[in-house]
């Protein structure tokens, strides 16, 4: 078993508790310390273990924890198998354990930092270098700390790097992509020419322009499917983005000739398994990029941004501006399940919101895979029209709730 974790405090104790349950069933455990999520798929499938395990949050506050499992290939396991997980967690495992003999061991590996870094860097040609681009590099205080700078540096980019002063508190705290207010300025006070920014456990990023402007997911997946394109190595000719994606992306790949397959949340990934894609994500900037990596990783889709840069010699500002997004609200509302949505008066403003936009936008209301909280998005060319509509939806699940 490999064993990965962000800097959360409390990856220590459930570190210790996974540790000594596997040992327990005669397992060996191999713990990687703070590494990226795409790191732990990585290195479980090039080290061949049974299993891989991190132990994050994501982009959550850090009073929040969980755990992604990966399979030997390195992908994470399927939902039928995460409920046979649970199912036996609630059962008597009393007769599997190890004898005293056979009970597992556990070690630190060294070097998972520099095999991370080495990978991500033969993602590119190795004749391409980073050297005159000045890039800030915030890594929100969480699992990238030390291999994202390190990275950048060796690909011969000028490098600041914030949010690299993890204290087991301070992950997503005023720093990473959900919290891009210091890298804006830190970016505009360096002259820098982009700022990136990842997530707590790396495996989402956002980019921010040499202006301070922010680049979402949706226009980085652009301009890497268009450089994709260019060197034939698109498959499909398409992408797949989540319902959450701007329609202007879609109709920018569409004025490509490629196509944008959506599909819900946390299926994105196995849609572009079982049909043949290698580029995919959301505008969260969870971007898979599957020829490399089986999961998002935020470095490797930096990586591939920056290397349009050096190809066309351009500020971010026009690279990643491949499209003018239709304006869009997204709003959350907090509950504890999906409920809210199965309530009368909450059906009847979504049916009435998508009556008033008539068909010049659309609506996307659904429970977040990752925190208790119900997402309301509209987008259409009328703003105020999207948020009023926006806002009777929330208003609806607020009382239902």
């Amino acid at each position: 078993m490999l064993i990965g974790k962000d800097t959360r405090r409390s990856g220590y104790m459930i570190e210790t508790a996974l540790v000594a349950g596997f040992t327990s069933m005669g397992m060996d455990v191999l713990l990687t310390g703070p590494i990226p999520t795409p790191a732990v798929g990585m290195l479980t499938r090039s080290m061949r273990a049974n299993l891989g395990v991190m132990i994050a949050a994501s982009h959550n506050p850090f009073d929040d924890n969980g755990i992604k499992l990966f399979g030997p290939d390195g992908f994470k396991l399927s939902d039928e198998v995460e409920q046979q997980i649970e199912t036996l967690m609630d059962s008597n495992l009393t007769k599997q354990l190890a004898k005293s003999g056979d009970l597992g061991r556990a070690k630190r590996m060294d070097g998972v930092q520099d095999r991370y870094i080495e990978f991500a860097k033969r993602t590119l040609p190795r004749n391409l270098s980073l050297e005159g681009l000045r890039v800030v590099i915030d890594c929100a205080n969480g699992a990238g700390y030390r291999v994202a700078p390190e990275a950048l540096r060796e690909l011969d980019a000028e490098v600041i790097a914030i949010g690299i002063e993890p204290n087991g508190v301070n992950i997503n705290r005023e720093y990473g992509s959900t919290e891009p207010t210091v890298l804006r300025q830190k970016v505009k006070e360096m002259r820098a020419d982009v700022g990136i920014a990842l997530d707590g456990d790396a495996d989402r990023v956002l980019i921010v322009d040499e202006r301070g402007d922010i680049v979402d997911g949706d226009q980085l997946l652009a301009v890497i499917a268009e450089s994709w394109q260019a060197d034939g190595r698109l498959a499909k000719l398409g992408i797949v983005a989540t319902e959450m994606s701007n329609l202007r992306l879609e109709r920018y790949l569409g004025n490509l000739g490629l196509a944008l397959v959506r599909m819900p949340v946390g299926y994105v990934l196995a849609h572009m398994r079982s049909h043949g894609y290698n580029l995919g994500g959301e505008p969260s900037g969870h971007i898979i990029l599957s020829d490399h990596t089986t999961t998002g990783d935020g470095l490797l889709a930096a990586l591939q941004v920056l290397a349009v840069v050096k190809k066309q010699q351009q500020p971010i500002s026009k690279v990643c501006h491949r499209f003018d997004p239709l304006p869009q609200v997204l709003k959350n509302v907090r509950c504890k399940d999906g409920k809210s949505l199965e309530s009368a008066k909450v059906r009847n403003a979504i049916k009435d919101g998508e009556a008033r936009l008539d068909g010049h936008g659309r609506l996307v209301v659904r429970p977040s895979g990752t925190e208790p909280v119900i997402r309301v998005m509209g987008e259409g060319d009328d703003k105020v029209l999207v948020e009023e509509i926006v806002d009777g939806i929330v208003n609806a699940l607020t009382e239902a709730a």
